[in-house]
């Protein structure tokens, strides 16, 4: 006779079931001996269990990061390559977002991609404004190690009230990046950043207000990938969850790099 569960997805599993036998093994009395084995027996590691851990996650963040790092000087070489590398790259970004299990070949291949697209636009900008691509570096740096040195001290969380605002001003930034390209491409304006290139009150561009803008964004960004792994980590999450989590923290990070380069230069434009 089966022990009785009204979920089925249980009920149809022999392993979720007991017949009179088992069950009247169970329920017998645990004997000194017995008990001593068991609490004697090591303890299971979240890493061993198949979790997702921050220590395996961080792996996997350097993995990913040194693969970008690599092929980001294949891209300084051959700047050519930032076009194809960044509409490749959206594509996979597209699909590695949707896609329900992460995966591991994916996920390195857009790191290999963002890493040509990187390295490519930061040798067209460097051989514009020299300089800009080391002030670019440190700055992204320094975002990502205050954010982080803020969540890991409770200074910074993030909350559905800001989180909705979040989603709104990316939306619009969005909107608004497409119609500036658009711009551009047709020749509607040649300002060298387009709209972005505009002044709204003198000797104040609106890139300029944007990009503080945007960087911020980006900085609240970070903190949801944080969010992410901490939930994953204390939820017992698979462990293969943990390259989602690098993908997510690559994606941001080349956001963040990208924009305070574009600001630098605006800048000094």
């Amino acid at each position: 006779m089966a022990a009785a569960n009204s979920n089925p997805a249980f009920t149809n599993s022999a392993a979720f079931t007991l017949n009179a036998s088992k069950a009247a093994q169970l329920n017998r009395p645990i004997s000194d001996s017995e008990l001593d084995t068991m609490y004697g027996r090591p303890s299971v590691s979240p890493d061993a269990a198949g979790r997702m851990t921050y220590e395996d996650t961080i792996v996997k963040v350097a993995v990913t990061f040194g693969i970008l790092l690599a092929t980001a000087v294949v891209g300084w070489a051959f700047p050519i390559l930032a076009l194809p590398a960044a509409l490749v790259g959206f594509v996979l970004v597209l699909v590695n977002t949707f896609k329900k299990t992460p995966s591991r070949a994916l996920i390195l291949i857009y790191a290999a991609v963002e890493g040509l697209f990187v390295g490519g636009i930061s040798a067209i900008f460097e051989n514009i404004y020299p300089g800009v691509v080391l002030q670019a570096t440190l700055a992204t740096a320094s975002v990502i190690g205050v954010t982080l040195a803020l969540f890991a001290n409770g200074k910074i969380r993030a909350s559905a009230r800001a989180t909705q605002v979040f989603m709104i001003a990316i939306i619009g930034y969005g909107v608004f990046s497409l119609i500036n390209l658009v711009l551009m491409w047709t020749g509607a304006t040649d300002l060298a950043f387009g709209l972005r290139s505009a002044e709204i009150i003198p000797g104040v561009k609106l890139g300029v207000i944007l990009g503080i803008l945007v960087i911020f964004l980006a900085a609240y960004s970070l903190v949801l990938d944080f969010t992410s792994v901490k939930t994953g980590v204390e939820r017992g999450a698979p462990r293969v969850y943990g390259w989602q989590a690098a993908f997510g923290i690559m994606v941001t990070v080349v956001w963040l790099y990208v924009e305070i380069l574009r600001l630098l230069s605006i800048l000094r434009d």
